[in-house]
């Protein structure tokens, strides 16, 4: 009786440890991968909370530097915007003594409906130090431009006459169609 009963507790450890490695094998992967995805999310979730605080504690400082960037865009009227444009050259050239020699605008629409570029081509002529300062006086202006490209090739032997040639772009943000409250 006593080999009977080694041989069942035998069998009975054999099916258990088959069991277990069944369990080891096929079932803990899957399982395994589970929890380390949902531990992965967690921490995207908990990145996702710390940045929403983040945002919401500087709310304030970002809507106000929303509105002044907003505020030095060019107004939405064509002739109103080449004006604002203009004057503004006129002005920074005036301030550092360069002359303009041309100005070309030339309207394009952005990918969507809720902005447009006025790009414009510009070219004029000074001494080093003048361009310089013509060129920090367009890029601090609060007025929403980006300098595309500049150019500058010598107008005599001497280099002292500088021609600068730019492509700037000006931002016009269009107002979104407001659909009528039901």
């Amino acid at each position: 009786m006593q080999i009977k009963n080694r041989q069942q507790l035998l069998t009975i450890i054999t099916v258990a440890a088959v069991g277990l490695l069944a369990l080891d094998r096929i079932v803990s992967p899957p399982l395994v991968r589970l929890w380390n995805d949902r531990a992965a999310r967690i921490r995207i979730l908990r990145q996702d909370v710390k940045d929403g605080d983040s945002l919401q504690k500087s709310k304030v400082y970002i809507r106000g530097l929303w509105a002044r960037m907003q505020a030095g865009t060019l107004t939405n009227n064509t002739t109103q915007a080449e004006q604002q444009l203009f004057n503004g050259l006129n002005r920074w050239s005036q301030m550092s003594g360069v002359s303009l020699n041309s100005v070309t605008p030339q309207w394009k629409q952005g990918t969507d409906s809720t902005y447009k570029t006025l790009e414009c081509r510009v070219d004029a002529i000074g001494d080093i130090q003048r361009l310089s300062e013509f060129l920090y006086d367009l890029e601090k202006d609060p007025m929403a431009l980006k300098l595309e490209s500049v150019e500058m090739s010598s107008r005599d032997n001497t280099g002292m006459q500088i021609a600068l040639g730019l492509q700037i772009s000006g931002l016009v943000l269009t107002p979104k169609e407001t659909t009528a409250a039901r």
